[in-house]
């Protein structure tokens, strides 16, 4: 009988289904070098990418940072009864929304998609590669941007707050067209760290929450500080242009007194001093 009952509990002990051990998902934000080759792999995709859908994709991008700017406009209206420092606060957080809906929603920016030279560093990118996607989503950047600023014209929206909104998109374009090369450049620079800077960020999260929240204080900081972001550029200057007809604004001198120079800073700032410097402290060859 032992025998048998030793039997039989073998049998069932070989029959019984294995116990399945499962580790809950983390929600711990990922460390910096994880965030480098998830960069970098984002990069692969990104360079990857059918020019059909890199198209599509540029083009919400445009739109949506337009839209970011668009409010962060209204936001400015009437702004100067507040003290300086309040008013560009108010001003950057409105304007997050922009590459908020880029991050979430998922679109292709040619300031974040400098950080596709942390792949081409690594030699998964070949240049002609890098170089097609910067110029299909800047072109797609810049065709959403112009419907956006054309559909925001033709709404109407811009005459609001008895023409105080219509004056801070005018003494907003001037502004930017004010500067010289030099701080156009610098500013471009500066803006775009920032900007590559949440997007590097947004590589750590874990959820959307953690994405918003890692997007908005580095878009922030650039919008609060006047810093130059060429793709919401794209829908700044031309909407001024509209509504100005023949003044200040030209569709010329929006290319060479703003555009060229930002989008230039725009590429240092994001590739060179962020993708290029995280590159160089998580990714680069190291000898054993």
């Amino acid at each position: 009988m032992r025998a048998r009952g030793a039997d039989a509990l073998a049998a069932g002990t070989c029959l019984a289904a294995p116990a399945v051990v499962t580790t809950p998902p983390s929600l711990d934000a990922l460390p910096p070098r994880e965030m480098a080759r998830r960069a970098e792999e984002i990069g692969v995709a990104k360079a990857g990418l059918d020019a059909t859908t890199t198209l599509l994709l540029a083009v919400l991008a445009g739109a949506f940072i337009a839209l970011g700017a668009a409010l962060s406009t209204t936001v400015a209206a009437g702004g100067w009864a507040l003290p300086y420092g309040v008013a560009r606060l108010l001003v950057g957080v409105s304007f997050s929304l922009g590459l908020v809906l880029v991050v979430v929603g998922g679109a292709e920016l040619f300031t974040g998609n400098n950080l596709i030279v942390m792949a081409w560093a690594s030699r998964r990118v070949t240049t002609a590669r890098l170089l097609r996607n910067w110029a299909l989503v800047y072109a797609g950047n810049l065709a959403g941007a112009l419907a956006t600023a054309i559909l925001v014209y033709v709404s109407g929206v811009w005459r609001a707050g008895d023409g105080a909104v219509t004056a801070a998109a005018v003494a907003t374009a001037d502004q930017k067209l004010a500067l010289d090369a030099g701080e156009a450049i610098a500013r471009g620079v500066l803006c775009n760290a920032l900007v590559c800077l949440a997007v590097w960020l947004a590589m750590s999260a874990r959820t959307t929450t953690d994405r918003v929240l890692a997007v908005v204080p580095p878009v922030t900081a650039f919008v609060a500080m006047g810093f130059e972001h060429s793709i919401a550029n794209m829908y700044l200057l031309p909407l001024a242009a509209l509504i100005e007809g023949d003044g200040v604004t030209t569709w010329g001198s929006m290319w060479t007194d703003n555009l060229l120079p930002v989008t230039l800073g725009n590429i240092i700032g994001g590739a060179g001093l962020v993708g290029g410097v995280y590159w160089l402290a998580y990714l680069r060859p190291r000898e054993p």
